[in-house]
């Protein structure tokens, strides 16, 4: 819901520091995979019980998310690219919740099992979607330029974030706002399925 609107603030900057980078040699799989090194360690932080610190590297995570797809467009984004964001980004999603289950399992154990349930039935709404969308030839740029069709939802990628980074500020909380954001991304998974029924029909 807030992707298209935080592209028109966090482009500029990112497109210029992708140029700079991409003069350098970086390239835009190492930023993926560097993002997803980050994120992983989120995680690991986050189940032993470093919550607060965890934004640290959160916050470096998604920054080399969204500067991997600066230097991509500059230096020429490729599919496998896309994919390897994307699979990234579906890898770091499902830490977060596994680490908060490892860290209480007692506590966090079912509403960790019913989030990663909901990641995943959002996940494949996405994902079925984009590969339609695909064969139809369509294209969007609303959520920025991606090799992937992204469609827009209740729940996208700054939503996710902003739950982490509120995570990582109230650990203690994991359960009742996971709950609440498994409902959501139930809620923007059907949404798609409503929407593939009008468009692909």
């Amino acid at each position: 819901m807030l992707d298209a609107r935080m592209r028109k603030l966090i482009d500029p900057p990112l497109t210029g520091a992708g140029l700079w980078l991409a003069r350098l040699g970086v390239s835009a799989n190492a930023l993926t995979l560097a993002g997803l090194a980050l994120g992983l360690l989120t995680a690991a932080m986050l189940a032993a019980g470093f919550a607060a610190l965890a934004l640290v590297p959160l916050a470096f995570s998604r920054l080399c998310d969204g500067l991997d797809g600066a230097v991509a467009r500059a230096r020429g984004a490729t599919d496998f690219g896309g994919y390897l964001d994307i699979f990234c980004d579906f890898v770091f999603y499902s830490a977060v919740p596994l680490a908060f289950v490892l860290r209480d399992p007692a506590a966090n154990g079912v509403a960790g099992a019913f989030l990663l349930a909901c990641f995943y039935v959002n996940g494949t709404s996405f994902l079925g979607y984009a590969a339609l969308a695909g064969k139809r030839g369509l294209e969007t740029r609303e959520q920025g330029e991606k090799t992937l069709y992204y469609s827009a939802g209740l729940l996208e990628g700054t939503e996710t974030i902003l739950f982490f980074a509120l995570l990582c500020l109230v650990p203690g909380a994991f359960a009742p706002l996971a709950l609440v954001f498994g409902v959501l991304c139930c809620a923007t998974a059907l949404s798609r399925v409503l929407m593939a029924r009008r468009q692909f029909r």
